[in-house]
Order: C-alpha cells, then sequence, then structure tokens
C-alpha cells in the first residue's frame, strides 16, 4: 500500500528561537520511503539529528518571524496485519538491551500505579493475549473526546476520566502493556482514514522478539500507519517543540492511500 502524505505548518514566533521538528515518515523494512520533499522558509539553520531508538530523523531549526514548512511524501508501506492475540510474551531475561527503558515508567505513563489494576483485570491472560484485550478495553470503556484533555495529561488522568483523544488512548495502552511487564513505546504516525486528518498516535508493544503497532483508539490498521518516530511518551515525539513562545496560523496534514 502507498501512503501520500502532504503536510503544511505556519507558525509566528515571539522572538528568533529554536525549534524541533519531527514530521517526516521513518525510512524503515516494513515502510520504505519512496519520495520526500521537505521545504521551509528562511532560517538561520537547519540540521538533521538521530531520533529516539534510531527510528527516523528531527530536525534542528534557529528561525524568527513567520516560520512555515510543507512536506510532501510517498510511503510505501509493507506490514502484515497480525493477529496479536497469538504473539507470546518474551520472556524478561531474554529482553535486548534497547527495548529495557520501554519497561519503565515514564512521566506521561506512570506504569507503577497500575500493577494491581492489571493483575485483578487481565491476570488470567499473558503476552498478545492480554495486549488485545487491553486494547479492546479501552476502545470500549474510554470516549474519543476532542479538547478533553491538554499537554500535561498522564496516562492516570485518562483512566480517571475515561476520556481523551489519540494521544491519552495510547498512553493508557503503554502504561497497562508495562504494568505487565511488556515493553512498550508511543509511537507518532501517519494513518488514513482519519476525520479529520492530524497528526495520529498510537502504541507500539515487544512481543516473540519484534515491535508491533496497535491502535487502542480503533480508527487505524497496523497495516495502514506509517511510522514518525518513537519513545517513552508523547514527550518524545512531538512533531513541533519550540523552545520559546509561538502562535498557530495555520496547519494541515493530509494522509491518502493508493492500492
Amino acid at each position: 500500500m502507498i501512503l501520500k502524505l502532504n503536510v503544511t505548518l505556519h507558525y509566528r514566533l515571539s522572538e528568533p528561537m529554536d525549534l524541533l521538528l519531527q514530521i517526516e515518515a521513518a525510512d524503515l523494512a516494513d515502510q520504505r520511503v519512496r519520495s520526500a520533499e521537505i521545504w521551509t522558509s528562511d532560517v538561520a539553520h537547519f540540521s538533521r539529528v538521530t531520533a529516539d531508538d534510531g527510528i527516523g530523523e528531527r530536525i534542528w531549526i534557529h528561525a524568527e518571524g513567520d516560520f512555515s514548512c510543507t512536506y510532501l511524501a510517498e510511503i510505501a508501506v509493507d506490514r502484515p496485519a497480525l493477529d496479536i492475540s497469538a504473539l507470546s510474551q518474551t520472556p524478561l531475561h531474554l529482553l535486548p538491551g534497547e527495548t529495557i527503558r520501554h519497561l519503565m515508567p515514564s512521566h506521561y505513563c506512570p506504569s507503577e500505579q497500575f500493577h494491581a489494576f492489571v493483575d485483578a483485570e487481565f491476570g488470567n491472560l499473558a503476552g498478545g493475549a492480554r495486549i488485545a484485550a487491553m486494547r479492546d478495553w479501552i476502545e470500549s470503556a474510554f470516549s474519543y473526546v476532542p479538547g478533553s484533555s491538554h499537554a500535561q495529561t498522564t496516562a492516570l488522568d485518562s483512566f480517571a476520566q475515561r476520556q481523551g483523544v489519540c494521544r491519552d488512548f495510547a498512553h493508557v495502552l503503554v502504561t497497562l502493556a508495562r504494568a505487565s511487564s511488556i515493553p512498550a513505546r508511543f509511537v507518532s504516525v501517519y494513518a488514513p482514514d482519519m476525520t479529520p486528518q492530524d497528526f495520529h498516535a498510537v502504541a507500539e508493544v515487544y512481543l516473540e522478539g519484534s515491535w508491533h503497532l496497535i491502535d487502542p483508539t480503533g480508527m487505524a490498521d497496523a497495516d495502514t500507519m506509517a511510522r514518525i518516530g518513537v519513545g517513552s511518551d508523547a514527550s518524545s515525539v512531538a512533531f513541533l517543540t519550540s523552545f520559546g513562545s509561538m502562535d498557530l496560523i495555520n496547519q494541515s496534514v493530509s494522509v491518502t492511500r493508493q492500492a
């Protein structure tokens, strides 16, 4: 499947400042970048750095005044749609080193507070079967309510309120997986069929020796997503981080599919 991406950003900066941009789809074995172009308004600095877990890149920018950016790409996604419930859990002592930090609590995913809940609610299940049950529980128990959360909302807040947006759904699934001793990370992706279209957030869990994408909102399938970046939680994969104040002028994301 081919995804065609068209992203535009336009912000007004209050003063000269540094920006950290992460909007380009990563070039990976299961998603190849067929073509890509990115343009920005005049900036004083533009340089690339490796993103978390070596997936994708971030771009350092120093700019002032109005900052705008356009990104166009075609991504070939070649990823099977697996039955996550059939996958087994990797024993902790066999986990590779790079997965271990994704077992640990993070700022938005306080997994140490959920051990009793996952044992009580999902204790009869293990591995992928537990992850599938958690995904289904979140999708059915939570309401997708735009504007119901903010930048400081944690998985604990979302769990108590039973509502949120894709960011919050992903945080809850990551948190419950980590509380079950399954490595899990937060993933920013492009996905078609989103209404309205925007950057999307999902989870990725480590089972049977590899990472597997899961969308607890139920809006996107694993074989239709293109990863942008991964991290411990949303703080690691913001599409634009500003080191100063700025105002949004315009932003649009278009993701269309070709057979």
